[in-house]
């Protein structure tokens, strides 16, 4: 089994503006900035799907939905990471764990987790993949005043996949 075990890493970041809510983990955060970008710059579900992809070697976030393509406008990030994860699943990959760090001065999000990780939860969970809630862990770090993430000019998430590959591979 143990030769089976690939581990993807994943980052996002996104500048922010003037204005909310914040996209977070496919919920609304109420917050008085948003995030900018071509989809509804969840920098958290980004930062999943391309370490899902990476893991199995299956390119990025970019590649399958690429920044300059009209239909991506304003895009769902928990149907790109449903659209990311689906083929895999049915090709037999399994997710054993997530460990993601969003960085943002704010808004705390402490209480948002368990409603983030139920959004993670239901957009991995497919007829070939159930995915619990204690395989999903999230947490936040404050840029301490300092850089982009400190100033509030930007926020970031990083993710860490372990998947199961499937026997074939």
């Amino acid at each position: 089994m143990y030769d089976r075990l690939r581990i993807g890493l994943g980052h996002d970041t996104h500048r922010l503006s003037e204005g909310g809510p914040l996209r977070m983990g496919g919920i609304w955060i109420p917050h008085d900035q948003h995030a900018v970008g071509h989809s509804d710059a969840d920098v958290l579900l980004h930062a999943i799907t391309d370490s899902i992809l990476g893991a199995a070697g299956a390119g990025d976030i970019g590649q399958l939905f690429p920044n300059n393509d009209p239909e991506n406008k304003n895009r769902d990030s928990r149907q790109m990471l449903q659209i990311a994860w689906q083929p895999l699943a049915d090709a037999g990959w399994r997710l054993l764990n997530l460990d993601c760090v969003v960085f943002a001065q704010s808004p705390k999000m402490l209480e948002y987790w368990p409603a983030i990780k139920q959004e993670i939860v239901a957009a991995l969970t497919n007829e070939h993949t159930t995915v619990s809630a204690l395989q999903i862990g999230v947490k936040a770090k404050t840029g301490e005043h300092v850089g982009l993430i400190g100033q509030m000019e930007a926020i970031a998430a990083q993710c860490v996949s372990l998947l199961l590959a499937p026997e074939s591979e």
